[in-house]
């Protein structure tokens, strides 16, 4: 059996969890999120920790409940201290700028692109070239970060376009005459 799935998960300070059959309710200061907790994984919550043991001694049991913990573990983070996502972008006139739950990007087209942020995530921009995202969902800042990227992606020769603050962008040379 996997030695993850034998540990406990500690909460942070000020996040609790509630365990409904196989719903578990994680609540914290930066607001409650839900897991719905596989049938082949068993679940004990009490005051300080959470712990997830495999119903059953199958491979897909133990696989599916050191994924169940990592989830949780994220939970945990998440509504206790929330995940940020910084994102750069470079090019000549290319630029960033936030209006309420609204990014608008003017990325080279024709048109300024304008993307309508899902609840729960929160956007701001210190400045023309940088956009930061805040969430206490990792995966889903994860999807609205790669979205956002996926309008422009850098490119290799030039470096233009949107990247992630610490991503590292393998340059080109150009083609010679």
């Amino acid at each position: 059996m996997a030695r993850n799935t034998k540990r406990p998960i500690n909460f942070s300070e000020g996040v609790t969890a509630q365990v409904k059959g196989k719903l578990v309710t994680f609540e914290g200061k930066k607001g409650s999120m839900d897991l719905d907790v596989h049938s082949e994984v068993n679940v004990e919550a009490n005051e300080e920790s959470i712990l997830f043991s495999p119903a059953n001694d199958t491979k897909d049991s133990v696989t599916l409940t050191s994924t169940m913990r990592s989830l949780a573990k994220n939970i945990i983070e998440g509504v206790s201290e929330g995940f940020e996502k910084k994102l750069e972008i470079n090019g000549v006139g290319y630029r960033v700028k936030v209006n309420g739950n609204k990014v608008e990007l003017s990325l080279g087209y024709s048109h300024p692109i304008n993307y309508d942020l899902p609840d729960g995530i929160t956007a701001e921009s210190p400045s023309q070239t940088e956009l930061v995202l805040n969430s206490s969902d990792k995966q889903l800042l994860g999807d609205v970060a790669s979205k956002i990227r996926s309008f422009r992606p850098p490119e290799p020769y030039k470096g233009k376009g949107i990247k992630y603050s610490d991503e590292k962008i393998i340059r080109k040379e150009s083609k010679k005459a």
